[in-house]
C-alpha cells in the first residue's frame, strides 16, 4: 500500500550512505519513507494491541527496541 505524501515520525533530515555523503536518490529515499511509515504503523497497533491485554508499555516499548537491536545485516563487509 503506497502513502505518498506520509512522513514517520522519526525520518532523519538528511540519509546518509556509509561514507557519510548524502544519499541523493529521490526514489530510494521514497522506499526508504514507506517502509519506515509500515514500519511505524505496525509498531503503533502492536503497543495498541498490548497494552489492550494489560502488558507493561514500558516493557513492550524495550522489547520493540531490543527487536530492532537484534536485526541482522547480511550485506554487512567481513
Amino acid at each position: 500500500m503506497k502513502r505518498e505524501g506520509t512522513k514517520p515520525a522519526a525520518e532523519p533530515a538528511v540519509w546518509r550512505q556509509p561514507d557519510g555523503n548524502p544519499l541523493s536518490c529521490e526514489e530510494k529515499i521514497d522506499v526508504l519513507r514507506e517502509n519506515l511509515v509500515e514500519i511505524q504503523e505496525a509498531c503503533q497497533e502492536a503497543l495498541e494491541d498490548a497494552v489492550l491485554m494489560d502488558v507493561d508499555e514500558a516493557q513492550f516499548r524495550q522489547v520493540l527496541r531490543d527487536l530492532v537491536d537484534g536485526l541482522n545485516n547480511p550485506y554487512a563487509k567481513k
